[in-house]
């Protein structure tokens, strides 16, 4: 089969995913992958993997995220319709995610938020992402972008820095029942929390990562304790996602993240990053996104984390070596 047809197939499959043909698919992606992509071809070929050869999740080689700031990853000959690209310090290379289809990535962060809360229309999405709004080829921006468009009430938008407006709007849709989210980075969602105190018991306030050198960098626990303080709530929501990758995760307030249907984590010895992690054992976190099939979908990233029996994962800090990125977990306690 060529390449075009095989992609054509391969995506029915992965917009029709489900568990219990995830580990199939998975393998169908990574030939695909490893026939089509020439850098994840040239990895692989490096660590003298036979693809023909690899009959399990366990034995995909994954591709270190830190390769993104150097080639273009590219599964095939397209054109592409946008770049991402990771936020970092002055000085720092970023990342650069290119992508075949907007509307492809569009489809599969609906599918990843609805899979957890329902349709996305349904609530007042207001945003606060400063940061990353001043700048270009954010994958958050774009994403939450679509959320706005797609919610069925008018004061849904983003807030650069007004937080009163903010206010009088969280003020409007709790006055009128209306199901909202706030979601933000963290820097953000601290500096509101700090200039308006509000009950948001009937709010989902969801944090995305990132204090990008703006306050002083803290535990997850500590952030969610200072928040759910100012805004009277039991939880925070947290989602984990990054510019390599189309899918997402969510958290609903306990420090464990689902992945969304065309994700799945698995953890790497940090000593061999070659040998996959046991369940329930800490590790270096790999992510399996087949919604990447136009790039790579076997990333081994810096985070640090541990897996669960049914699919779950945690998030516990970053490799030493790792650079700091914007729009990323900061260091949580385990």
């Amino acid at each position: 089969m060529d390449y075009s047809d095989s992609r054509k197939k391969i995506i029915n499959e992965i917009t029709n995913i489900s568990s219990a043909n995830f580990e199939l698919l998975a393998l169908a992606v990574f030939q695909f992958q490893a026939e089509f992509n020439p850098v994840y071809f040239q990895f692989i070929s490096l660590l003298s993997v036979d693809p023909a050869k690899v009959r399990n999740i366990n034995e995909i080689p994954f591709l270190p995220i830190s390769l993104f700031k150097k080639y273009e990853i590219k599964t095939g000959g397209w054109k592409e319709e946008a770049i991402f690209e990771s936020s970092g310090t002055t000085g720092q290379s970023v990342s650069k995610h290119f992508v075949r289809s907007l509307p492809w990535y569009d489809k599969v962060c609906k599918s990843s938020f609805e899979k957890h809360f329902g349709p996305v229309s349904n609530y007042c999405v207001l945003a606060l992402l400063p940061s990353y709004l001043e700048r270009k080829g954010s994958s958050l921006v774009h994403m939450t972008r679509q959320f706005i468009e797609q919610s069925k009430y008018e004061e849904s938008g983003f807030f650069l820095d007004d937080f009163e407006k903010l206010e009088a709007v969280l003020g409007i849709c709790i006055d009128q029942n209306i199901p909202t989210l706030l979601i933000g980075v963290s820097f953000a969602l601290l500096d509101f929390a700090e200039n308006f105190e509000m009950d948001l018991q009937n709010v989902i306030v969801m944090e995305t990562g990132g204090m990008k050198g703006r306050r002083k960098e803290m535990t997850r626990a500590d952030l969610h304790d200072h928040l759910k303080k100012a805004f009277q709530l039991r939880y925070i929501h947290s989602e984990y996602g990054m510019t390599e990758l189309l899918s997402q995760a969510y958290s609903k307030g306990n420090g464990i993240f689902q992945c969304g249907p065309t994700m799945q984590v698995l953890t790497r010895e940090i000593t061999d990053p070659l040998k996959i992690e046991k369940i329930n054992r800490p590790g270096a976190i790999n992510i399996i996104d087949l919604a990447n099939i136009d790039s790579c979908s076997f990333i081994a990233t810096d985070d640090l984390g541990k897996v669960y029996e049914d699919g779950t994962f945690e998030v516990s800090g970053r490799l030493d070596s790792s650079d700091i990125r914007g729009c990323n977990l900061m260091v949580s306690d385990v």
